[in-house]
Order: structure tokens, then sequence, then C-alpha cells
């Protein structure tokens, strides 16, 4: 799942809990939009975070990779 459908979950969690009167006898919709919105918000905390890993982000000042060029004189 990517970052859109985490945010998808978010806003249909929310929608679900802040946004919908309905009433289900065997299903309490304002514990499925929490737990909905709470799956989504930890998806995007890691999607997140695995995006920054394969970036290489990392500390300021940090060595970069240098190429060297060699010329080859005949």
């Amino acid at each position: 799942m990517g970052l859109g459908g985490c945010i998808v979950l978010v806003a249909v969690g929310a929608i679900l809990t802040f946004a919908t009167d309905w009433e289900m006898k065997s299903v309490n919709l304002d514990l499925v939009g929490v737990i909905m919105m709470l799956v989504g918000v930890i998806g995007i905390v890691v999607f997140t975070s695995i995006l920054k890993r394969r970036r290489g982000i990392g500390a300021p000042g940090a060595p970069g990779v240098t190429e060297e060029r060699y010329r080859h004189y005949e």
C-alpha cells in the first residue's frame, strides 16, 4: 500500500468516525473509523521512513560518493 492508500484510509476513517450517524447492531462504526485512521497513520509513518532510507538522506556533512576519472595515455 502506498502513500495514497494510507491517506485514503485516514480520510475514510475520519468520515466514518465524525461525519456519519449510522447505527448498526453488530458493528460500531466509530471504532472501525478510529482503527482505519490509526492504520493509515501507521502506514504513512512506515512509508516515509522507508522512503527516507531509500533516498539515503543522512546527517548533514556526511561524506558522499566521489567518482574519479582517469585518463589513459598511450
